[in-house]
């Protein structure tokens, strides 16, 4: 529940970083594009990539790829970061938005380091929830398996499912 509300509230940031000026449209930067307010620019990012098809996004994914390796400023990390933890995202690799974002958690001086902390600690959570996720579905295999073998040696009826 926790990691919802936080994923909302995210979100709702990412909404609120595109909308500028009172004419009512949007003048969110272009997904390439990570200059200006660090932040407001991020979160715009993460934005417009939550919407790419797959196709899109994985060329969206290698093109922030070799811009971080070209350059490892905190922009360049950052937008590499979000686009590899976009959830439900097919390509999504968390371990590697993890290192990405490494260096920003520690750096407290870099604008982006509060939404690095925030990000590392949604996707740390997510995987603790994986793993927790992992750890009841064997123990419901094995609950289910060994009821199968007491209704198979008993002789009942079979269960209706």
């Amino acid at each position: 529940m926790k990691l919802l509300a936080a994923w909302l509230l995210l979100l709702l940031l990412a909404g609120c970083g595109t909308w500028r000026g009172s004419d009512g449209a949007d003048h969110a930067a272009p997904v390439s594009d990570l200059r200006g307010d660090a932040v407001d620019t991020a979160l715009a990012y993460y934005a417009q990539a939550r919407k790419l098809s797959g196709v899109e996004l994985v060329r969206e994914q290698e093109a922030a790829r070799r811009a971080y390796l070209k350059s490892r400023s905190d922009g360049n990390r950052m937008r590499y970061a979000l686009v590899l933890a976009l959830p439900g995202a097919a390509t999504a690799d968390e371990a590697r938005a993890l290192d990405a974002m490494e260096p920003l958690t520690r750096n407290a001086a870099s604008p982006l380091h509060g939404l690095a902390m925030l990000v590392t600690t949604m996707l740390q959570e997510q995987r603790r929830l994986d793993v927790q996720a992992q750890g009841l579905q064997q123990k419901l295999d094995a609950m289910l398996e060994l009821e199968r073998n007491m209704t198979g040696r008993e002789g009942g009826a079979q269960r209706k499912r």
